[in-house]
């Protein structure tokens, strides 16, 4: 049975732009990114599930759009490595806020350790988050729609090599873009989109830190190398991505699914 996307060209921008009555579920939302992402489809009108595997954070973001009057706003702690944990995030969102229409898999990591010296498990740690975490996220969510948006971040380096002792890094943003195009293909009979964003190196509070305990200077060529403005002449910040993820889970973007959109200033181009 095949379900078909809305024709959505009779809607005015306000309401192609407007989540008014939808459900969101963003994973790794507790700060960065994640956080910025919640923000966004909180204004847009979505309930949203704050997931993060630090439960504390999740639980401040959502007081924080609870508190802002921008719709209905849950916390929960979700390891995107865990299927059980993710199965419970899922379960939570479908019992508390009444189902699912927009999962983003946002959580990520990105330790820098050269190819050399990594270990096997140090290699597994990170596809388990950032590609099993996408297939897990995009399954469970799939599972409990009737239409709706998955969205990957993804990141440049699902296009491209990147900096030094990011192999593993690269290689799982490589298959998440990759899921991205074949979950699309597999949702699409449902009315499920699936589309990918993929930033460049915005400075936030969870990359910095893993910087730091790569035991890498702030000052270093390595991180200046990630760190320098693209063309358009400046770093991105958290809401360049979230405005993207933004357009991607709103009718706006209705008739796009696989596809994976560079949010860089024109870095990959």
């Amino acid at each position: 049975m095949q379900i078909s996307v809305p024709d959505v060209s009779s809607k005015s921008l306000a309401e192609l732009v407007s989540l008014s009555g939808r459900r969101a579920v963003v994973t790794g939302a507790g700060r960065g990114l994640g956080r910025a992402v919640a923000e966004r489809l909180a204004e847009a009108g979505a309930d949203v599930l704050v997931a993060d595997i630090h439960d504390d954070l999740a639980t401040a973001v959502a007081e924080d759009l609870g508190a802002r009057g921008r719709g209905r706003a849950l916390a929960a702690r979700l390891d995107v490595t865990d299927t059980d944990s993710v199965v419970a995030a899922a379960d939570l969102a479908v019992r508390e806020l009444g189902g699912i229409d927009i999962w983003v898999n946002n959580a990520g990591v990105f330790p820098s350790v050269p190819a050399l010296e990594m270990s096997d498990q140090a290699f597994d740690e990170v596809f388990a988050v950032n590609t099993r975490g996408v297939f897990l996220g995009s399954r469970e969510a799939a599972r409990r729609m009737s239409g709706g948006v998955i969205v990957n971040v993804v990141s440049t380096a699902g296009f491209r090599g990147t900096a030094p002792g990011l192999a593993a890094y690269v290689g799982s943003k490589h298959a998440a873009r990759g899921l991205t195009r074949q979950l699309a293909l597999e949702f699409a009979p449902f009315g499920i989109r699936v589309l990918g964003v993929a930033p460049t190196f915005v400075p936030t509070e969870g990359n910095m830190a893993a910087a730091a305990a790569a035991g890498v200077p702030l000052d270093s060529e390595a991180l200046l190398s990630v760190m320098r403005p693209g063309p358009l002449g400046r770093l991105g910040v958290p809401d360049d991505i979230a405005r993207v993820v933004l357009f991607c889970a709103s009718d706006l973007s209705a008739f796009m699914t696989g596809s994976t959109l560079l949010a860089d200033a024109g870095e990959t181009a």
